[in-house]
């Protein structure tokens, strides 16, 4: 009785966590501080220059770049929510977060990361409709179908940050309390709970496992329809600029759900927090920084209005 009295006492006591993500390299530190800061301002800044060029361009207020101005403002949401905290961790050492602050995060980032697989389907299918019925395209992909499809991103993603959050969050955490990570990911959270953690591992398994699958199956049935139909096309030129709308985006979508299905859609994912912590790197901090420039190079009319814009300064 005595020892489940404690045991109690000690269950409520935890206030905060500590990160200690990448801890056993001290010479790390001031590097991964310095590169999460600059990859962050670039983050932001390339982001920024995406919406201003779509907005600033009636030749760009088309679909596509409704998705893509979308994207850039989930992109740098998605990048505050964890490398500003990760950088002054790592300069400054201060590696505790309290566990409000720990479930706000984990919150907002699964609210961005699902939304982002989301978009991603969307544009593909909105590539699908642009390539594969371009007669109908502006009657299919009109404003309101867009926004719809923008919320329903968003929706989707708050009812997966729900399920992850209050999950992982009704869980008991007795100490250690510390989260072998450089932020409050789902699974590093789920390590530290003193309770049984079967139920959540099966729960986030087949909640993001049948995201990431769902979103995935749209994007590669869109894209299979599309290079039947840029093979089947009858000049090169056609082709061609088929090809260049598709590609940046083909592009971003490998990056992203590669790694995402590394993380969260495999049985094994729950097994090595170092790997996942080198990985998670990726979709969380770098990805977000590559997108605007992934759309930008590939983009003739992103670079024909960036042209247009320098010239009029």
């Amino acid at each position: 009785e005595q020892h489940l009295k404690r045991n109690m006492e000690n269950r409520t006591k935890v206030t905060e966590f500590i990160f200690v993500g990448f801890k056993s390299h001290p010479g790390l530190q001031l590097l991964l501080s310095v590169l999460f800061l600059t990859i962050y301002v670039i983050t932001v800044a390339g982001n920024a220059c995406m919406i201003l060029i779509i907005r600033m361009d009636s030749k760009l207020h088309a679909p596509m770049y409704f998705f893509l101005e979308n994207l850039s403002i989930l992109d740098i949401c998605y990048s505050s929510v964890i490398t500003p905290k990760a950088a002054l961790t790592f300069s400054l050492d201060r590696r505790t977060i309290s566990y409000s602050g720990c479930a706000s995060q984990m919150f907002f980032f699964s609210l961005f990361g699902t939304t982002e697989a989301f978009f991603l389907a969307v544009m593909a299918y909105d590539r699908f409709t642009a390539i594969c019925n371009p007669l109908l395209y502006e009657i299919i992909m009109n404003k309101r179908l867009c926004v719809f499809m923008v919320v329903g991103s968003y929706l989707s993603g708050c009812i997966n940050c729900t399920i992850q959050t209050s999950f992982t969050f009704s869980l008991s955490f007795c100490g250690p309390k510390e989260i072998n990570h450089f932020f409050c990911d789902v699974l590093a959270v789920m390590h530290t709970s003193c309770s049984d953690t079967l139920v959540n591992e099966i729960v986030m398994l087949a909640v993001c496992g049948s995201i990431i699958v769902g979103t995935a199956l749209v994007v590669f049935i869109s894209y299979g329809y599309i290079i039947v139909t840029i093979v089947q096309m009858p000049s090169t030129e056609s082709r061609h600029k088929a090809f260049s709308t598709c590609s940046s985006h083909m592009l971003a979508i490998s990056l992203f759900f590669g790694t995402v299905f590394f993380m969260y859609a495999q049985p094994g994912a729950t097994s090595s927090p170092d790997k996942s912590n080198t990985i998670s790197i990726l979709y969380t901090i770098v990805i977000p920084m590559l997108n605007p420039f992934i759309y930008t190079l590939r983009n003739k009319e992103v670079k024909r209005s960036l042209k247009k814009q320098f010239k009029r300064k």
